[in-house]
């Protein structure tokens, strides 16, 4: 299992650190942010593929910001992924 730290930009979540293993991602913590939508998101994408993750959150606004913490998570998977 590989741990990795992502540095958020342009919204209010200021860091995400997860887990990825056999390309799926494992215990997303957010750190600022929403909190309960933000747990409901670790909850959701827990297990799942790192690429089907990156794919559904991908462009995803957050009141015309131009990104989201969901557009960001999956700015991380690219990340990770390359």
């Amino acid at each position: 299992m590989k741990h990795y730290t992502y540095q958020p930009k342009g919204v209010c979540s200021r860091q995400m650190d997860f887990d990825v293993e056999d390309g799926k991602i494992h215990n997303l913590k957010v750190t600022g942010g929403c909190n309960g939508n933000l747990k409901g998101i670790a909850a959701l994408v827990e297990g799942q593929d790192v690429k089907t993750i990156k794919e559904k959150l991908k462009g995803i606004d957050c009141n015309g910001r131009g990104t989201s913490c969901p557009d960001q998570l999956s700015k991380a998977l690219e990340e990770v992924s390359e």
